[in-house]
Parts: structure tokens; C-alpha cells; sequence
């Protein structure tokens, strides 16, 4: 039985090879394609420019009849034309037919039949300039959103494609998505990591720079957690993992980003709805160009001319390509520094963020509790600390692990018995016979021990003998080097308000905001108080609250846009938070904005651009100032520019 299942195990493991490969190959033959089809256009392009220049020069050299120019300009306006004409026909099936394919048709198409109506000049050359000219538009905007494609996809690197499992005393290479929690697997140096786990065995540095755009390597060992999609750098290290693959760090990130770009923004949703009423308007108005001044004064030739020219001018692809390019580089952009936004609509909210709010214990501070200094009265530090520790010895407080930590040496013969812990207030303990008592001022009363106050910053722990008062030991939490320089940087941004909330003593929640910078602060909080304290906020304009996530997450979907920080392992933060830091920086905050503003001010430049040349060409139109040449301009010209300009946001 034993033997049949270990059987079944390794045919699994082929089958998920297998589908692996499959996937793989389905992903570069995807690829593949693409490249095909760029070059298919390139060639298509530089073969219709000789062939233009060609029929141009027999053009002026000859005296031929005009269906034999026509002839002669079809090859290269097919060469070029054929895929837009296709998609254009297939629209009108479909009922859609507003669409630029359609509009570039039917201007090209009246420029090369115009020429035949009484008294118009011959529009060839110009009606295959159009078509080329869009083809060379549709070349730039795929390499655009080819390079925007590449700066989100340097994250599917990160997702490994095997995982090595123990299995039966046997080391399988397994796809990861086979893999279950508990299990163990080997990494090795080199291999990223393929899920979320505890290591149980080794010790090695993991570059995480994937996740979180920081370049310094960290150092893992033994009970330390290790996060899918870092890469492991020296040592072998055996993991149980904690996590499946699909709920893994790893995969959670990359769903966000391939979500992100499905939430639009609101100039991008606004571009797409004007497209849509915008298109038939202007088809409308051109139509009305070439007829109404035509049947006045009977020159039809030029009133359609200049029917065909508003047509091709008002084509709105520069807007409903350029903007949503625009907000995808900034999402890629932002993502290689290790700052998640959920989508675009995110982006444009961080743009106007007035307040920010931050969380003080893992934000702003490190959460890692330290013993900063010891104030013995009746006996020396080293006793002091001695009995602290015993009497703090099983309770899950940080501040009694601080005090564990100060002295670790707990192999003595004391004996301790009779712990009574009071919450809020400290402990009761009797240790070799005598009672001591560690807590606050509140306990010490109670034991009736005349305690003294201290003033240095942070928690103050109070030691009482029997009820004579025995001195204090101070503990701090560290302030993150970062923290000071990210709240100057966002000043500096533009931020007219910085508050700190925390559920800490007024005096420490005072040294902190005063070493940090923040404008103020709010301390003694509980969570519920800092929800209520973020909606008093609410009222001066878009407001970012910055937490760490464990117990952010109803203040994180409260504030306008929320921030979680130094999210690498921290699930509620991911899912709660619409902008996620993968590491622990304040400074990334101001970062975050800065590629934000800069999207929206490129998206509308491109918007204002746009509009703008297009207004001109069409003014011009109108009195028969513009060439097709002009409009041609107008229309791919611009396209090419603020596709060119969308790209500066990666």
C-alpha cells in the first residue's frame, strides 16, 4: 500500500511538471507571437514607404490617367492598410462601428476616391500617408505598452516554478501548488522561495530586493519566518511551510498587481465614456462640413476634403491610449520600489493627499521593546533586573520580554511561586520567600511602597520588596532611523498635516512625536478611538492613514486611502490597505506620492495636448487652411508624443 502511494506521489509530481511546462510554453509561444506581429508591422511599414516614394516619383515624371495613379498607390495602401480596413468591416458587423479603425477608413477611402469628382486635385499620395502614419502610431503605442507590460511583469519573476519537498524520506521537485502547509522543503542557495514558512533548520541571507525594492540582504536563521519570493542567497535551509502556495506572500502580491490595472481611474474611466459620445458627435459634424457648404456653393470636392480631414483629426486615440498608459507605468514604476498600489483609482487619491496619519508602534517606531535604563534604590542593577525578569518570566507582554531580554541568565536557584498578574497594572510574585511586585505606580500604591517618578522616556517599571520601594528600570521602544526623514520628506511634498495616533502614555507619545517631527499627536488610544479620532480628521481633505496592519485594519479602510507598511508577512494589512510598503520605511510614504502626482500630471498633459492640437488642426479645417498632412499630425502625431510621454512614468 505504502509503496502504491509513493507511486501516485511522483506520477502527481510528473502530471504538475508536466502542466507546468505546459504553461510555461503556452506564456513564451503568448510572447513569441507578439514579436512576430511587431516585426510582421515593421516590415509592412518600411515596405509601403519605398513603394509610396516609387509611385510619388512616377506620379511627377508621367503623364498617365488617373485610375492608373490609383492603381499604382493601392499596392502600398493595401501593404499597410489591409489589417485596419479588416477590423474596420468587422466592426460595422458588429454594430460597433465608431471605432479610429473605421474613422481612418472612411477618410482614406474618400481621399483616394475625391480626386475623381469634378474639379478636385488627386489625394493618393495622402490617403497612403494616413495609413502608413496610423501603422507607425500603432507600432510606438505596442512597444509602449510592451515596456509598461515588462515593468509589472519584473514581478512574475518572482514566483518560483518548483518547490523541492520531502516526501517519504525522499526529496521530490514538485510544482508549488501541490505543496501543503506542514510540509518541509529544502531551498537552496540560488532557488527563490516558493511559499511562506518557519525555518527549522540552517541559516542563510534572502535578497528580497523583489518585494521590497531595498538592496540590503537579510539575514535569516533558524525559528526566523521566510517569505515566498525572496531569493535565497548562501545557505541551504530546510522550512516548514506555513502557508499554500495560492495564499502565499508571493501570489498574493502579483493578484494585486494584475488586478490593479482592471480598477480604473477616474481620468481614465472619463476618457473611455468620452470616446464613446465623442466618436459619433464628431462623425456627425463632418459629415455636416462636406454637405451643407457643398450643396451652397457646389464645390464638393473641397467641402469633402474638409469633411475627410475633421474626420481624421478628431480621431480620439491619443486620449484613450495615452492615459491609461500613462497610470499603468505608474503602477509599475511604483511596484519596483517595492510600493503596491491596488489600482489606478488609488493613484489619483495619493495625488491629492493633504493629511497623513500614522500609527506610532511599528510605524514610526520599530514595536521592539529595549531596557533603555536601570534606577536602583535599595539594591544594585544587576539584582534589580534579576528579580524583575523571574517575576516577568511567563507573562506574553512585549515590556516583559524587553525585561527578559536585559537578563537572560535564568539558571539560579530562586525559587518563585504565588505569580498573580493584575492586567493593566502589573504583577504579584514571591521569590525566595519575599514578595516583590513590578507594575506601574497604580500597583506600587497598592502594595503601599513610596515609589518615585523618573524622567527619562518611556515606560517606567516600578520594584517593590516586601513594600519597600526598590528602584525602576525605563523601557523604550526605538525609533525607526527612517522615521524623522520621511515625515521632512512629506513636508517638503506638500503635506499640510502629519498626526500621530497611539495607544501609549502621553509622555512617551510625546518624546516620540517630538524626535519624529509630526504636527500632532493623539496617545492613549484604543482602536475604536482611533477610528473615531481618523473621521474628525476626514474633514480636511484626502486623508492617508499609515499603519502596520495588525490591528490597523478597521482605521486602514476608514481613511480615504490606507497605507499599510512593512507588509511583508502581515495578511490583514495586505487585504485592508489600498497602497501596501512591502518594508518598513516612512520614507517610502512620500515616494509613493511623488510617483502618484507625477502620473496624473503626465496623464494630463496628455489630455490637455491632445485636446488642444486637435481643436487647432480642426479650426483651420474649416476655412481650408489644414492639409490631410496636418491632420494626420493631429491625430497619430500627437498619439506618438503623449505615448512617448506616458512612458516617462515607468
Amino acid at each position: 500500500m505504502v509503496h502504491g502511494h509513493h507511486h501516485h506521489g511522483n506520477e502527481c509530481c510528473e502530471n504538475s511538471r508536466h502542466h507546468e511546462h505546459h504553461h510555461e510554453h503556452n506564456h513564451e509561444h503568448e510572447h513569441h507571437h507578439e514579436e512576430e506581429k511587431g516585426r510582421g508591422r515593421l516590415v509592412k511599414i518600411i515596405a509601403a514607404s519605398i513603394l509610396l516614394i516609387a509611385a510619388s516619383i512616377i506620379e511627377h515624371k508621367t503623364a498617365w490617367q488617373d485610375w492608373q495613379y490609383l492603381l499604382l498607390f493601392l499596392v502600398p495602401y493595401f501593404i499597410v492598410g489591409w489589417e485596419t480596413l479588416k477590423e474596420a468591416a468587422e466592426g460595422l458587423f458588429e454594430g460597433e462601428a465608431m471605432s479610429e479603425d473605421f474613422l481612418m477608413s472612411i477618410a482614406t477611402i474618400g481621399a483616394l476616391v475625391i480626386g475623381f469628382l469634378p474639379g478636385a486635385e488627386t489625394q493618393f499620395a495622402e490617403a497612403v500617408f494616413v495609413m502608413l502614419f496610423f501603422q507607425i502610431g500603432e507600432m510606438f503605442e505596442e512597444v509602449a505598452e510592451g515596456r509598461s507590460r515588462k515593468s509589472i511583469s519584473h514581478l512574475m519573476d518572482i514566483r518560483p516554478d518548483t518547490a523541492h519537498v520531502e516526501r517519504n524520506g525522499e526529496l521530490l521537485t514538485v510544482s508549488p501548488d501541490t505543496v501543503k502547509p506542514g510540509e518541509i522543503i529544502m531551498i537552496r542557495p540560488g532557488e527563490k522561495v516558493p511559499m511562506d514558512g518557519t525555518v527549522i533548520e540552517g541559516s542563510s541571507s534572502l535578497d528580497t530586493v523583489a518585494l521590497t525594492g531595498e538592496s540590503v540582504p537579510r539575514s535569516i536563521s533558524a525559528g526566523d519566518e521566510i517569505l515566498s519570493g525572496c531569493v535565497n542567497l548562501s545557505g541551504v535551509v530546510r522550512v516548514r511551510t506555513t502557508k499554500a502556495f495560492a495564499e502565499s506572500t508571493v501570489s498574493k502580491i502579483l493578484d494585486l498587481v494584475e488586478n490593479a490595472a482592471g480598477s480604473k481611474s477616474r481620468s481614465e474611466s472619463f476618457i473611455t465614456r468620452f470616446a464613446r459620445v465623442y466618436t459619433p458627435i464628431v462623425a456627425g459634424l463632418a459629415v455636416l462640413v462636406a454637405v451643407i457648404p457643398g450643396i451652397v456653393t457646389g464645390d464638393w470636392a473641397s467641402w469633402i476634403y474638409r469633411g475627410l480631414l475633421f474626420l481624421v483629426v478628431s480621431c480620439p486615440c491619443a486620449l484613450v491610449i495615452s492615459v491609461p498608459l500613462t497610470f499603468f507605468g505608474g503602477l509599475g514604476g511604483a511596484s519596483r520600489k517595492g510600493i503596491l498600489i491596488k489600482g489606478s483609482n488609488f493613484i489619483d487619491k495619493l495625488a491629492g493627499v493633504k493629511t497623513v496619519v500614522f500609527d506610532k508602534t511599528g510605524t514610526l517606531t520599530e514595536g521592539v521593546f529595549e531596557v533603555t535604563a536601570v534606577h536602583p534604590q535599595v539594591i544594585d542593577d544587576n539584582e534589580l533586573l534579576h528579580l524583575a525578569a523571574h517575576v516577568e518570566r511567563h507573562s506574553t507582554h512585549p515590556i516583559a520580554m524587553a525585561l527578559r531580554n536585559a537578563y537572560p541568565d535564568e539558571q539560579d536557584d530562586c525559587l518563585i511561586a504565588d505569580v498573580e498578574e493584575t492586567a493593566g497594572h502589573g504583577i504579584l510574585a514571591t521569590v525566595n520567600g519575599k514578595r516583590v511586585a513590578v507594575g506601574n505606580s497604580i500597583l506600587m500604591e497598592r502594595v503601599g511602597a513610596e515609589w518615585r517618578s523618573c524622567h527619562h522616556d518611556g515606560t517606567i517599571i516600578h520594584v517593590a520588596i516586601d513594600g519597600v520601594y526598590a528602584g525602576h528600570i525605563v523601557i523604550s521602544d526605538r525609533i525607526k532611523e527612517d522615521s524623522a526623514l520621511g515625515i521632512a520628506q512629506l513636508k517638503d511634498a506638500g503635506i499640510s498635516k502629519t498626526v500621530m495616533l497611539t495607544g501609549d502614555q502621553h509622555t512617551v507619545a510625546a518624546a516620540v512625536a517630538a524626535k519624529v517631527g509630526v504636527d500632532e499627536y493623539h496617545a492613549q488610544l484604543l482602536p475604536a478611538d482611533k477610528v473615531s479620532e481618523v473621521e474628525k480628521l476626514l474633514a480636511g481633505g484626502t486623508l492617508a492613514f499609515v499603519g502596520d496592519g495588525i490591528n490597523d485594519a478597521p482605521v486602514l479602510t476608514r481613511a480615504d486611502i490606507g497605507i499599510a507598511m512593512g507588509a511583508l508577512g502581515s495578511d490583514a494589512a495586505i487585504e485592508a490597505a489600498d497602497v501596501v510598503l512591502m518594508d518598513d520605511k516612512p520614507s517610502k510614504i512620500a515616494t509613493a506620492l511623488k510617483i502618484a502626482r507625477r502620473t496624473i500630471r503626465i496623464a494630463k498633459e496628455n489630455i490637455w495636448f491632445a485636446i488642444g492640437i486637435k481643436v487647432l488642426v480642426l479650426l483651420l479645417a474649416i476655412p481650408g487652411l489644414a492639409t490631410m498632412w496636418m491632420a494626420v499630425f493631429a491625430d497619430v502625431g500627437v498619439t506618438v508624443l503623449a505615448v512617448l510621454n506616458a512612458m516617462r512614468t515607468q
